[in-house]
């Protein structure tokens, strides 16, 4: 074909000041150009693969539906080529000579009008070409519409005072882009560089992309993929890839969703849990991704902060993005997206518990902390959140956990409360004086002996409308049993509980005879408002003042060491307030209040010396 006349083009004023804010202002991040050309390249190719399907006479047919990237570090250029639909002089001018079309105008006049906001309105106009010239002194386009009988053209620009359009010898399908680089840009002229650069945004892209006739994208988007057309060696090695990791996923979930939001959703559990091996707190592992084109590869609030520790793609074709891809322009759809994503794996971990109790609860093992994480940040997830607590009582063997759902099903519905004691082990609650009240009546106390568990459970004041309440509290009302052994008469205890609290003095609150204690002696209850041993220790460490609390110290009138104590009162006043003292330090030390333990010492080998004599 003869070559036709150069055709020179100016920009419109209102054209080059839009170049100027895309070239200099919208990318925070050069690398991203080259992910915007990928892109239209495969949009290209999508557009020709179906005219295709419908029209006969396609120019280049058997041509491969692939893109091909070729660097030249001596001329200092960047190529990217693609078969796919090419362009005709006139939409080489709408779609390079020209932004947002006539729109121009009024798209500065919006700039203007929002000031510091402008990712609001970039996102409307598409204008991704364009962030070649961040990189480039020039860009010359070479092209071939689709139609057999198209002009083959050339399109030139240096992305400031115009750009020209001229005929060429015979071009094949598609668009070839030759990218000159910028002096001190070179870095995008070196095959690693954007072998790198094409790794990280691009992987996924439906169509072949080549590198210097090397395939660089080899793994495909299994989220787009239905279940059961994926094995689990798939699986397997898309994990791997996308968590970087070496172990086997524990979970997988694979879901797609057509509304509130198109979803595509590819999640999985790691096999361990990271954090659990003193390396910090982990980052979030899971990208999100429009139409398979990376938009962020740790998007902020996507997930709430306490699923950080699943790994793996979320996808949907419904992100109004801004012209750079770099930022989503509305916020309430990531909160729609976290919502949204979020009650779908608390299900997904419902169903994983009710299908596999074991494999749930090695799970809960490794991963609950997160989970406990969320119900004291989370409010409109702890009901859910709650429900996937696991957790031994006092009625469960060693080893055997069980839920608070459970809980509530043996207690009945009459019951109002599910009590529950936390502590440093299990051992340490069993031997406590807190716990003997509740077997004398058949009454089932959950056990928990994580650190942050009285502060997750200070978080969440009822489940399914019953309430949480510790069972080493002043204030709670138990039924009357039938107590073993003979009780001191009521004058007898009324005397002794009125000579302890002159001698307490003002160490405790009360001292008061109890319904609640069997075998034990005594026990420290804290006020129902006041932080409990675990609570204070949280709170220390935390740098924060933790007061600790004046308790009601309860007797027990049946317990042999109280009704001697009541005769020791009468004969040895003075190694009677040592003892007194001494039950006071042991119940505190039982709560976990006692703040110089140390000083116990002194005073249990004075009671001994005078015992001895």
């Amino acid at each position: 074909m003869a070559t036709q006349e150069v055709q020179q083009h100016g920009f419109q004023a209102e054209v080059k000041q839009l170049l100027d804010i895309v070239i200099h202002s919208l990318y925070t991040d050069k690398e991203i150009f080259v992910r915007e050309l990928v892109s239209n390249a495969a949009d290209a190719l999508e557009k020709v693969r179906l005219k295709q399907l419908t029209e006969n006479g396609i120019y280049g047919a058997d041509k491969e539906l692939a893109i091909h990237i070729t660097t030249d570090e001596e001329a200092n250029t960047l190529t990217i080529a693609d078969y796919g639909i090419g362009m005709t002089r006139e939409e080489l001018t709408e779609n390079l000579g020209t932004i947002a079309h006539s729109g121009t105008k009024a798209f500065l006049e919006q700039l203007k009008e929002k000031g510091d906001g402008n990712a609001d309105v970039i996102g409307q106009f598409g204008v991704g070409f364009y962030s070649a010239f961040m990189a480039a002194d020039t860009v010359d386009v070479y092209t071939h519409s689709w139609r057999e009988d198209a002009e083959s053209l050339k399109w030139s620009s240096d992305g400031a005072t115009g750009y020209t359009i001229e005929s060429t010898e015979s071009e094949e399908r598609g668009c070839k882009m030759v990218i000159h680089l910028k002096e001190g840009q070179e870095e995008f002229s070196k095959a690693d560089r954007i072998k790198e650069i094409l790794e990280k945004y691009s992987n996924f892209v439906s169509f072949p992309i080549h590198l210097n006739e090397e395939r660089v994208n080899n793994v495909d988007a299994l989220w787009l993929k239905s279940k059961g057309d994926v094995t689990e060696e798939q699986y397997e090695e898309f994990y791997k890839f996308v968590a970087h990791a070496w172990d086997k996923p524990r979970y997988t979930m694979h879901f797609s969703a057509d509304a509130p939001l198109a979803i595509n959703a590819l999640l999985f559990v790691p096999g361990e849990n990271q954090e659990q091996f003193g390396m910090g707190q982990i980052e979030s592992g899971v990208s999100l991704y429009c139409r398979k084109v990376l938009i962020d590869s740790k998007p902020e609030k996507l997930l709430p902060e306490w699923l950080r520790f699943l790994k793996g793609v979320i996808d949907s074709a419904d992100l109004p993005l801004n012209i750079s891809r770099e930022s989503m322009q509305d916020s309430a759809l990531i909160q729609k997206l976290n919502k949204l994503i979020t009650k779908r794996f608390l299900k997904f971990l419902e169903k994983q518990a009710k299908d596999d109790a074991k494999a749930y609860n090695e799970f809960f093992e490794k991963f609950g902390r997160f989970l406990k994480e969320g119900i004291a940040t989370s409010f409109e997830h702890q009901e859910q959140l709650g429900g996937l607590l696991r957790f031994a009582t006092s009625t469960t063997e060693a080893g055997e956990v069980t839920s608070l759902a459970d809980y509530i099903e043996r207690a009945g519905e009459q019951r109002e409360e599910i009590y529950y004691l936390v502590g440093a082990s299990r051992e340490a609650i069993e031997t406590g004086p807190y716990l003997e009240a509740f077997k004398a009546r058949d009454i089932e106390v959950a056990i928990f002996t994580d650190p942050v568990d009285q502060y997750v459970l200070d978080s969440m004041p009822e489940f399914k409308g019953k309430k949480l309440v510790s069972a080493d509290r002043a204030d709670i009302e138990l039924d009357d049993v039938e107590a073993e052994g003979e009780s001191l008469s009521q004058n007898e205890t009324e005397a002794l509980v009125s000579w302890m609290t002159d001698t307490l003095g003002e160490r405790v609150e009360k001292v008061e005879a109890g319904k609640r204690l069997v075998g034990s002696p005594v026990a420290a209850l804290a006020p129902k408002e006041a932080p409990n041993a675990q609570m204070m220790a949280m709170m220390k460490a935390m740098g924060q003042e933790a007061p600790t609390p004046k308790v009601t110290l309860e007797i027990n009138p049946r317990n042999e060491v109280i009704k001697n104590l009541a005769s020791l009162q009468q004969r040895d006043t003075d190694l009677a307030e040592m003892v007194v003292q001494q039950l006071a330090d042991n119940a505190l030390l039982a709560a976990g209040l006692l703040e110089n333990p140390q000083s116990m010492l002194t005073r249990i080998n004075d009671i001994l010396a005078k015992v001895a004599k």
